[in-house]
Order: C-alpha cells, then sequence, then structure tokens
C-alpha cells in the first residue's frame, strides 16, 4: 500500500501515464500506470488508464479483466460499468456489454434521483 510520501508520486505518475498514451506510447505509459499499481494495487485510475492501454494495444481480455477488478473494486462506479460494456461490446460479447450497460444506466438514475448531480 502507498505511504503518505507516495501520493504526489503516485499522482505525477498517473498524469505522465495519460500524457504518454494520449501521444500513443502505449508501453511507456502502461509502465508508468503499473508503477502506481505497485505503490497503491488499487489505485483506480491507474487501473482505468492500463485498461484504455490495452483496448488500444488490442488486448480486449486484459481490458476486460482489468475493468472487471475495477468493478469489483466499487460496483457503483458509473465509469467502471460503462467501459466494462464498451470492452465487451468491442469484444463481441454483446449480451455481457449490455448487462454491464444497464448497470451503468441504473447507477446514473439511482445518482439523479439521490440529487448527487446538483
Amino acid at each position: 500500500m502507498a505511504s503518505p510520501g507516495d501520493d504526489k508520486d503516485i499522482e505525477q505518475l498517473f498524469y505522465d501515464g495519460c500524457d504518454l498514451h494520449g501521444e500513443r506510447r502505449y508501453d511507456e505509459a502502461m509502465a508508468c500506470f503499473e508503477a502506481c499499481l505497485e505503490i497503491d494495487p488499487d489505485y483506480r485510475d491507474a487501473l482505468l488508464g492500463k485498461a484504455m492501454v490495452y483496448m488500444e494495444r488490442g488486448e480486449t481480455d486484459d481490458a476486460i479483466n482489468v475493468a472487471l477488478r475495477l468493478v469489483e473494486l466499487d460496483p457503483t462506479d458509473i465509469l467502471a460499468q460503462t467501459n466494462l460494456s464498451m470492452f465487451y461490446q468491442r469484444a463481441g460479447r454483446i449480451e455481457e456489454a449490455e448487462t454491464a450497460g444497464a448497470a451503468a444506466k441504473m447507477l446514473d438514475w439511482k445518482r439523479q434521483l439521490s440529487g448527487e448531480d446538483d
């Protein structure tokens, strides 16, 4: 787990990974996200970054596995459910994509009804 001094380092690693991803330097981006996860294995932003790199590389099954981990960490995360749906769709797993997409919609409706978006 992360120690108190790691917060700045992990955040900088994450932002570096995002920049590298945007530059299509996927191997270097992945290295940054993995370094974040060495500090904090449950760092959700780095997990999402890792999943997105997998998708860019065409490694759909790996992207799905990381997205499932994100959903496991927080089943109420709308973005995690939405990405899982997208990854399943790209893999041609339409039924699973529809299930994850429906979960994301339900979570969003609950959020709206609770007034969290005000």
